[in-house]
């Protein structure tokens, strides 16, 4: 993704912090004036109130079976139906969107932190080991994810947890280069100068000067991992790598809807499928409308 050229935000002592102040909240104020932010952050409200608080109101369990009625369609007793094993599929779809949720946002943190770390220690260190770690990096990169995530199936019983640490590990590569790209230009600036002449440690120009100014591209990659993660937590259930049964997801209750394709059970393919599209939709619009109230040159021409 490319990186948008942020206003610069120098954090030296005395730098004018009420401009800094000003700034964000102009950007801030941008954010919530878009459409697009607020679709996407209805969409996520949405969701969280429907898989966390749903559950609390609606006290159907969904994982105990009822052969009497396997297959229903919506009606007053189900209101999303039952699936091949008389469970209700509401309840599912509730209990199926914390875990997709979950996964989906604790993984896109993990990506986020790692590649954060290594792309700001790459890019402020540089010469020899920046050269190193971003072979490195090109190494991972051409590893085959599906042949990984196969070795890891085969190997492991599937966890949240493990699938959580797989997803990161296969998705903090583009983080590391997009902030060290952002890095190697910030380090060149004046404060960064003074503060190296004044004699301030690597330690604290990351922390104190590099990392404040490279947290809108960062806050704006966070959103587009978070919708990776979880289409790649539904897709890897899809594909039969995820969590096993009876533990519910959407990615796993849409890949057993198929089988009933040609028996016109549609209430079993389309919830799932409509969660995730609303999902993916929200995340993607809310980093959209972030990345157009950071970069200056997509605000001026809104």
């Amino acid at each position: 993704m490319i990186s948008p050229e942020l206003e610069p935000r120098d954090t030296l002592r005395g730098n004018q912090p009420a401009q800094e102040k000003r700034r964000a909240s102009r950007e801030w104020r941008a954010f919530w004036k878009s459409p697009l932010a607020r679709f996407g952050v209805a969409g996520l409200i949405f969701l969280v109130l429907f898989t966390f608080v749903g559950p609390l109101l609606y006290h159907v369990s969904a994982y105990q079976p009822n052969l009497l009625y396997t297959l229903n369609p919506p009606s007053a007793k189900f209101p999303l139906g039952t699936d091949s094993l008389g469970r209700d599929y509401l309840s599912r779809m509730m209990i199926g969107g914390q875990l997709s949720l979950e996964v989906g946002f604790a993984a896109a943190f993990m990506t986020t932190v790692i590649g954060v770390i290594y792309g700001l220690t790459a890019g402020l260190i540089g010469g020899a080991l920046d050269s190193l770690m971003m072979r490195l990096v090109d190494i991972f990169i051409a590893i085959p994810s599906l042949f990984l995530l196969l070795f890891v199936d085969s190997v492991f019983r599937p966890n949240a947890v493990l699938l959580i640490i797989i997803i990161a590990v296969l998705s903090w590569f583009g983080v590391a280069r997009l902030v060290r790209s952002e890095v190697l230009s910030l380090k060149r600036r004046d404060y960064v100068e003074a503060a190296r002449a004044l004699g301030a440690s690597n330690w604290r120009i990351m922390i104190q000067h590099l990392l404040p100014n490279v947290m809108g591209v960062v806050i704006v990659n966070a959103t587009f991992q978070v919708a990776d993660a979880i289409l790649t937590v539904a897709a890897l259930s899809f594909l039969g790598l995820g969590l096993p049964p009876p533990t519910p997801n959407w990615g796993e209750m849409l890949s057993s809807s198929m089988s009933y394709m040609f028996q016109n059970a549609w209430w079993l393919i389309y919830p799932p499928g409509l969660a995730i599209l609303i999902v993916e939709l929200s995340v993607n619009f809310i980093g959209d409308a972030l990345r157009q109230a950071f970069d200056p040159r997509l605000r001026k021409s809104a």
